[in-house]
């Protein structure tokens, strides 16, 4: 699935300056901690976050995430948007809660690696 797939299917919104076409989705994880995510995630994998501190991104770095989308209407700071952009990693904001977007990406074909929602 492609970013333009995963932000339709999640109704999201790009955050300026961090938009690449061309970046391929394969798994999601859902998760408000990074150790847990940095535990469970795979490759291509988009990360779902209602956490809105600069360690999100570190963690994206770290792992090789290429996009987060933060849920529940969360919206990253300046700081934050140009470590993404800095790192090539695409963040989008969704309305919606995890729960649901995680849901809204496996009706919409996010199968092989799965859509992990962590507790």
């Amino acid at each position: 699935m492609t970013i333009t797939d995963v932000k339709a299917a999640l109704e999201a919104e790009a955050v300026a300056d961090t938009w690449r076409d061309g970046v391929e989705i394969v798994s999601a994880c859902g998760a408000d901690l990074m150790s847990d995510v940095m535990a469970f995630v795979k490759d291509q994998v988009l990360l779902m976050t209602g956490l809105i501190n600069a360690q999100v991104i570190r963690t994206a770095i770290l792992m090789d995430i290429q996009a987060i989308c933060f849920v529940r209407g969360k919206a990253p700071n300046q700081e934050m948007i140009d470590m993404a952009r800095d790192n090539g990693i695409v963040l989008l904001t969704s309305r919606l809660p995890l729960f649901l977007a995680c849901g809204k990406l496996y009706e919409a074909g996010v199968r092989q690696g799965g859509v992990r929602a962590i507790d």
